[in-house]
């Protein structure tokens, strides 16, 4: 009889890391930057080239992207913020329904709003008794609906399973933990069809912050955890590290003065970044009790280094994990579904859930 496996299993997978192509441009120069005693490098101006292990289609979604980066509203201007992610995401979500067929349907759970996303060619014989739960990006501000159809939409599609889009609060109108109670909300409603370990939870940037802070909820409400959930291009701690600093550099942005902070969004206006239900990276006890997670990034990703951080801090706690990252791929590259790189991101994404949902 073989022995038991242990609890802790994770996987790191780097998918090309772009970042060696910049160690060599660097290491051409003639003189060695100067580093001083705390680590600190003042990096000399020199050309990054886009990354070799990237698609030609990233490459032009690249330029797109760059493009688009140029014309987008500040934080400051939410009204203006709205109509134009809304916008560039309705163009998204309408060219993945063509690439992915689904049915779309508005639904209150646990009165709150959500969309329910259900794969045209009906759901999987499997996956009658799993639902995913998804968390839109769009810092707490923005991405309400079409944000959350451009997540919601591959993965109904292609893991022909239903998946349940929450269109929770956001600030400035609403303050932390107004979100976190949503998601909780829909929580509940849903275990009243699925037990807990056939529910996934998943989110990109804020949606992705939005998971670990939702399970935290979970755990501290003593309600049973999801069977598995997907934190990605953020995760369970502030941003910081190397990629913080460089990533926006890489694309198409000023040096930062420093990484973006709680502060700065509205809806955590009055919330403490030690609180471990807003960052759950402060409680190693807490993150002890998380379901298994799947992390994704891309190099050129301003998370990416907060990502990484929060893979090891869970795997230290015991959680099974997944981590993977794509070279030259930026914030939440896999909206943007022509991409093979985003295919890639797709079909992990749906091996992940079906593999630990009902495990």
């Amino acid at each position: 009889m073989p022995a038991a496996r242990p609890r802790q299993l994770t996987r790191v997978i780097l998918c090309c890391a772009g970042l060696l192509g910049a160690a060599a441009v660097a290491a051409q120069t003639t003189q060695r930057p100067p580093v001083d005693r705390d680590g600190n490098v003042s990096v000399p101006s020199f050309v990054v080239p886009y990354s070799a292990y990237a698609s030609p289609e990233a490459r032009r979604q690249f330029q797109i992207m760059l493009e688009q980066g140029r014309h987008a509203p500040g934080i400051g201007s939410i009204a203006a913020s709205r109509t134009y992610y809304d916008r560039i995401n309705t163009d998204r979500a309408d060219r993945m329904r063509k690439i992915y067929p689904v049915s779309i349907r508005a639904q209150t759970l646990g009165g709150v709003p959500t969309n329910v996303v259900l794969p045209a060619r009906g759901i999987a014989a499997s996956q009658r008794h799993r639902v995913l739960i998804n968390l839109h990006g769009g810092a707490f501000l923005w991405g309400a609906r079409s944000g959350g159809l451009v997540e919601s939409i591959p993965l109904a599609s292609l893991g022909r399973i239903k998946v349940v889009s929450v269109d929770y609060r956001q600030g400035p109108e609403h303050v932390f933990p107004a979100a976190s109670e949503d998601v909780e909300a829909v929580y509940r409603a849903l275990l009243k069809q699925y037990p807990a370990r056939n529910i996934g939870i998943y989110g990109c940037s804020a949606g992705g912050v939005l998971t670990g802070e939702a399970v935290a909820r979970i755990i501290t409400s003593k309600l049973p955890v999801p069977g598995a959930i997907g934190t990605f291009c953020g995760s369970i701690s502030d941003l910081g590290g190397d990629s913080a600093y460089v990533a926006p550099v890489l694309s198409g942005d000023p040096p930062p003065g420093r990484p973006l902070q709680l502060a700065d969004l509205p809806y955590f206006n009055g919330a403490k970044a030690s609180d471990p239900l807003v960052f759950p990276a402060n409680s190693p006890a807490l993150l002890a009790k998380f379901p298994p997670t799947l992390l994704i990034a891309g190099t050129r990703d301003f998370t990416m280094s907060s990502v990484v951080h929060s893979q090891a801090l869970l795997a230290a706690a015991g959680v099974d994990t997944e981590l993977h990252v794509w070279a030259g791929m930026w914030h939440s590259f896999f909206s943007d579904p022509e991409m093979p790189e985003s295919r890639q991101a797709y079909a992990v994404m749906v091996k992940f859930f079906d593999r630990r949902l009902g495990r």
